[in-house]
């Protein structure tokens, strides 16, 4: 066992062990609240409502479909859009499978499901943003400003990609897996830091000797929340596991052959874990390339997504000059090196790791500006620029989410406000299938149970040369060109029963019009047998 040593009390009593040896005594019922408690409370409230406020959009149809199929059969799910098995689909992770199970004990919607998971993502995340940069310094507003410097140092151009930790962005995406991934990020970083520094005690109790370096169970259970990680939202993993190696390469001391067991343990553990799931083989995402295409505008947009993040780069090289190995300096060239990396390679996905690529200069930004004061003049001048680029982001951006319309002075931009699919859901039961021309409908409609002809998503679960194939069919069966009897051919193929068309597009002859929407114009329309 490890032991302790005391090393000190101001008024010379023992110092406190056990629960209380990090509070000074005093537990958590009679302490005062941190500011981070007091911020991050007020912020999870009110970025709960603003999320609970707008409407569900962009990805959360594919989402809710996943808990959808799940509640149908929690060990076979079928694709989670189409009409088809669902072998190999990496979107049946633990987190979607918990989904599924909450699904069919309480009888709730995938969309259901997905609105009420933003409030405990957001929870998760905001926890674990609080436990990692207490690990980089007891300065106490750190986390507060670290919390406000993610949420607004980005660009001046909306970005809704999920991973990117903006108000806008989260406002629609907090109910997604890869919220509750990046909050679980931020725990291993903290728990990595912890044990690369030798348990992360307090100054009043210190760890001595070799046994110090914390039990095998600790590395092995770091490990498989790695690995827990790395099921649920794998890119998020990539930068996951990069911040790792960085941090580890900053703190850790002395690599004798007990302590790179103990890291080879937590490697293997997070592998372990990742390889026994049943769902799907994580190896087999690794060479796929079916959604590179979509992320190139990720790099294309860089600029004007991230630039307020750069204001956190004077901050970084004063943590470089102090020590090469700070880990905020490696984690963020690390990070950047996989961008690098997606860029050259042409695998773009990879540009996904700039939502967490920007954390270390904001939370470097954030750690410098929580000094005690005096200031002196650079440190002055950085301040006045990280929160004029605050307000800057604030104002241009991210305002519309929590500025309600009605007190809104200049007409901040809202978040998307997708229309909903009630009125067609209503009509078409679950497991029919589908074809629509519509850009919403076509990302809203599989949330409700039904699938499509053509899904709009990649999948491993689905060849890309089949849903390529799919796309054709579904594109000539709207040409406004195309025969009867080539329609029928295409609705046999893949067993369409139903046509949900926007307001320019012609209803085909043998189809009859259920239903349609007063506010979109789209219809609704049941292809005759």
């Amino acid at each position: 066992m490890p032991q302790t040593v005391q090393t000190g009390h101001p008024s010379g009593r023992r110092a406190p062990l056990g629960a209380t040896a990090l509070s000074g005594g005093r537990t958590w019922l009679t302490r005062r609240p941190t500011p981070y408690l007091v911020v991050g409370g007020l912020f999870w409230l009110v970025m709960t409502l603003a999320y609970w406020r707008v409407p569900l959009c962009c990805d959360a149809g594919q989402h809710a479909a996943v808990v959808e199929r799940l509640r149908w059969d929690l060990l076979h799910p079928a694709h989670p859009t189409a009409a088809l098995p669902g072998a190999g689909s990496p979107y049946y992770s633990p987190y979607a499978v918990t989904q599924g199970v909450l699904a069919r004990l309480t009888g709730l919607s995938g969309w259901s499901l997905v609105k009420l998971a933003g409030p405990v993502n957001l929870l998760v995340l905001l926890t674990g943003i609080g436990r990692f940069v207490r690990v980089l310094t007891p300065r106490p507003w750190a986390p507060g400003l670290a919390l406000l410097f993610m949420t607004l140092l980005w660009g001046t151009e909306r970005v809704l990609w999920s991973g990117y930790l903006g108000l806008m962005s989260m406002a629609t995406t907090l109910g997604y897996p890869s919220a509750f991934a990046i909050g679980l990020t931020f725990w291993a970083w903290a728990w990595t830091g912890a044990r690369a520094r030798g348990g992360g005690l307090s100054r009043r109790v210190r760890y001595v000797g070799p046994t110090g370096l914390g039990s095998a169970g600790a590395y092995a259970g770091l490990g498989a929340l790695y690995g827990l990680i790395l099921l649920v939202h794998p890119i998020t993993a990539v930068a996951s596991v990069t911040g790792a190696l960085a941090i580890v390469a900053a703190w850790q001391r002395g690599w004798r052959r007990p302590l790179v067991g103990r890291w080879a343990l937590t490697g293997t553990a997070a592998l372990a874990v990742a390889a026994s799931w049943p769902y799907y083989d994580i190896l087999s995402l690794a060479g796929n390339t079916g959604v590179d295409g979509m992320h190139r505008l990720l790099y294309e947009d860089m600029a004007g997504h991230l630039w307020l993040a750069l204001l956190g780069l004077p901050a970084l090289w004063a943590r470089g000059r102090r020590s090469p190995r700070d880990p905020l300096v490696l984690m963020f060239t690390a990070e950047c090196l996989v961008v690098a990396y997606g860029w050259v390679s042409g695998h773009y996905t990879y540009g996904r790791v700039l939502g967490l690529a920007a954390v270390p200069a904001q939370f470097a930004l954030a750690v410098e500006l929580a000094a005690p004061r005096p200031w002196g003049w650079a440190r002055r001048a950085l301040g006045g620029t990280a929160f004029a680029g605050a307000c800057a982001g604030f104002l241009t951006v991210q305002a519309g989410v929590v500025v309600p319309m009605a007190l809104d002075p200049v007409g901040f931009a809202p978040p998307p406000r997708w229309p909903s699919y009630d009125w067609a859901a209503r009509h078409v039961r679950a497991g029919d299938v589908l074809i629509t021309d519509g850009y919403h409908a076509g990302r809203a409609i599989p949330g409700y149970g039904v699938n499509m002809a053509a899904p709009t998503w990649p999948d491993p679960a689905l060849e890309e040369g089949e849903r390529a194939r799919r796309y054709a069919d579904v594109r000539g069966y709207l040409d406004p060109a195309s025969t009867q009897a080539q329609r029928v051919v295409v609705a046999r193929r893949y067993g369409v029963k139903w046509l949900l068309l926007t307001r320019w597009r012609r209803v085909p002859e043998e189809a009859v019009v259920v239903d349609w929407s007063p506010r979109t114009g789209e219809v609704l329309a049941r292809i005759a047998p």
